[in-house]
């Protein structure tokens, strides 16, 4: 394993998987790569400025119709590449994310 802290399996991808992040309120968007994936959050490469990053909080699309779609807190930035963990249900906070997965290991 390597020496990450990450409580979920996490996913590479062999080939470049083109997403969006967008504004929760819609007013900005941002083409980039999905690096890897976990249960948990992802690592994206962030193509252009990084500025609206400041926002903690932002829509991660997965598909061209934006029918697939996951809710993100930003985590950690490190130049054009950056970790969010997905909010899930409506709990503000870690606590429901960090629930283990029934079946996971």
């Amino acid at each position: 394993m390597m020496g990450d802290n990450r409580k979920a399996n996490r996913v590479r991808f062999d080939h470049r998987h083109a997403v969006s992040i967008i504004g929760i309120d819609g007013t900005w968007r941002r083409s980039c790569i999905l690096l890897d994936a976990s249960a948990s959050g992802a690592k994206l490469e962030v193509e252009g400025s990084i500025v609206p990053l400041k926002a903690r909080e932002f829509f991660l699309v997965l598909s061209s119709t934006g029918l697939a779609f996951r809710r993100c807190e930003l985590i950690w930035i490190d130049g054009a590449h950056i970790g969010v963990q997905f909010v899930t249900g409506s709990a503000k906070g870690k606590t429901s994310a960090e629930k283990p997965l029934v079946g996971s290991q």
